[in-house]
């Protein structure tokens, strides 16, 4: 939390003061009391004492100056709020090592069904496209605000051969430009591969370019270390790049994820899902606060009253 006028919390040294002058009070009152009479005598004119209750208000009230003070210096805080619009990519691998068993049924599979849960649950108003890539990239569905285009796309995608993770970024950069030049909505690729870079662009090259046009790339590192795929007889091992995707978000300020069964990739979607569709935002909280200060103070005048039947 921070303030727009901080000054006013010097005031809070006010509020100190009355909590020391209220301390001194009562122990002033406590001597005058054991001077006035002897312990037993004051137990038969006064047997019931208020205790704790007689506090009460006091402290209900100074707590309710003290906020009322951190309202008065304007507090602001970093609220989570929905996003009203944002431009998602979706860039897929569809090489032929996506055919891998490693994840039942296949790697495939599970990634399309995936992917379009993810879609489905973005808000309505974010544009969403889809991008696949092999030996080259493709915009297999523009970014807009028909995401049942991008679902279909995803369910229409077929395997071919290679890996061009670089040109995917840079294809997915492109399409993302389609959208509103004049004013573009905050922009994210999330990118699934389970394999490296094979052909194309380098990657070092599309993380270039991505920061440049300030668009975080998230990567998904998708298979096991042990996956495999048949190829004219031969069992070919396909492990994920994870240090190429890793650094590739971390180059262009996204998130890198590693997902090896059909769980933790929906867990990884449903986790970017929750971080595209909000947003920090600094927000200026002086109602909350003086709200808070207000309930304090009639906290402090109901204990008062009910108790003592006067206020404090």
């Amino acid at each position: 939390m921070r303030f727009e006028q901080p000054l006013w919390l010097w005031l809070l040294v006010l509020v100190v003061a009355l909590v020391a002058a209220y301390l001194v009070a009562q122990r002033r009152r406590s001597k005058y009391a054991v001077r006035f009479a002897t312990l037993p005598m004051l137990e038969k004119v006064a047997p019931k004492r208020p205790g704790w209750r007689r506090h009460a208000p006091a402290v209900a009230f100074l707590a309710a100056l003290t906020v009322l003070t951190i309202a008065i210096a304007r507090p602001v805080a970093d609220i989570r709020v929905p996003r009203e619009r944002a431009t998602i990519v979706v860039a897929m691998d569809v090489s032929n090592s996506m055919a891998a068993t490693d994840v039942a049924p296949n790697r495939f599979e599970v990634a399309q069904q995936a992917a379009v849960e993810f879609v489905q649950e973005l808000p309505d108003k974010f544009n969403v496209g889809l991008v696949s890539f092999a030996r080259s990239a493709t915009v297999v569905a523009p970014p807009s605000t028909n995401h049942q285009a991008t679902v279909d796309a995803i369910n229409s995608l077929e395997l071919t051969d290679s890996t061009a993770i670089g040109d995917a970024v840079l294809t997915s950069l492109q399409a993302v430009r389609t959208i509103d030049p004049e004013d573009p909505p905050p922009s994210r690729i999330v990118l699934l591969s389970d394999g490296g870079n094979t052909s194309g662009s380098p990657i070092d090259e599309a993380a270039d370019a991505a920061v440049q046009a300030g668009v975080p790339v998230s990567t998904i590192a998708y298979g096991t270390a042990e996956g495999t795929v048949n190829i004219e007889g031969r069992d070919i091992p396909v492990p994920a790049d994870t240090e190429a995707l890793q650094s590739l978000a971390d180059a262009t300020s996204g998130e890198a994820y590693a997902a090896e069964s059909d769980e933790q990739l929906r867990d990884v979607y449903s986790d970017l899902q929750s971080s595209i569709g909000w947003t920090t935002e600094p927000r200026e909280i002086t109602n909350l606060v003086a709200g808070i200060a207000l309930v304090a103070a009639l906290l402090a005048a109901l204990a008062s009253l009910l108790w003592f039947s006067r206020l404090p």
